[in-house]
């Protein structure tokens, strides 16, 4: 009797370690990084043309001495047309990190329904209040 009941109840999975999130995620990132390489890749091999065409200009001492009087000029402008403000959000914005498309659908969703319920109940008070002051107010 007592194993049959032992059979009956089923078995409990522990659930994920501290460790094994860790490594999910390390495993996530792997894959993120091995995308990004195979990208990085595609661009290479698609300009490898264009830099073998160009290498001649990029590496001569005519561009590097453009470069090095031009470079001082341009940053001048660029701190005076770009306010600090604009230029430091930039900075912040390259350190976002930025959510998967997952999760992004699931809090895009959840805004979605939010609005919608509270447009509802606004919706519905809005009624009440109308009807309350006509009631109210014009007799």
């Amino acid at each position: 009797m007592a194993e049959k009941q032992s059979q009956k109840h089923r078995k409990v999975k522990n659930p994920e370690t501290f460790r094994e999130k860790a490594l999910k995620a390390v495993d996530d990132d792997a894959k993120e990084n091995i995308f990004k390489k195979y990208i990085k890749k595609i661009i290479i091999i698609s300009a490898s043309p264009f830099k073998k065409v160009f290498r001649w200009f990029l590496e001569t001492r005519f561009t590097k001495l453009i470069w090095k009087i031009i470079k001082k000029p341009v940053r001048f402008i660029g701190l005076i047309l770009l306010p600090r403000y604009i230029r430091n959000s930039w900075k912040e914005l390259k350190l976002v990190t930025w959510p998967n498309f997952k999760t992004s659908r699931k809090l895009t969703s959840a805004v979605i329904i939010f609005a919608v319920v509270f447009g509802i109940v606004v919706a519905i008070v809005d009624l009440v209040f109308n009807k309350l002051f006509k009631n109210v107010l014009l007799k």
